[in-house]
């Protein structure tokens, strides 16, 4: 599936992460997409090079949703306080 499956599984986490993080995030479908990509791959990269999982096993998915809910958190403390009419 290549970069559409990458794309779809991007959104798809993302959305799940958006939906567990507490708060209002003003964050458009794209971005959406790219925080579940950037969770995907952190945790990718990491659960599979520290030996946690295999390709394909549910607990990527799991930590990859970790992963984007902390990038998340990271993305509303960079953008800082916003006031109501901003």
């Amino acid at each position: 599936m290549g970069i559409i499956g990458t794309i779809l599984i991007g959104l798809l986490v993302g959305v799940v992460a958006r939906l567990l993080h507490p708060g209002k995030e003003n964050m458009g479908f794209f971005m959406t997409i790219l925080l579940g990509i950037a969770g995907s791959f952190v945790a990718g990269y990491a659960g599979q090079a520290l030996g946690w999982y295999q390709v394909g096993e549910t607990a990527g998915f799991i930590a990859s949703v970790v992963a984007a809910i902390i990038l998340l958190v990271i993305y509303g403390r960079l953008r800082g306080p916003r006031s109501p009419g901003n």
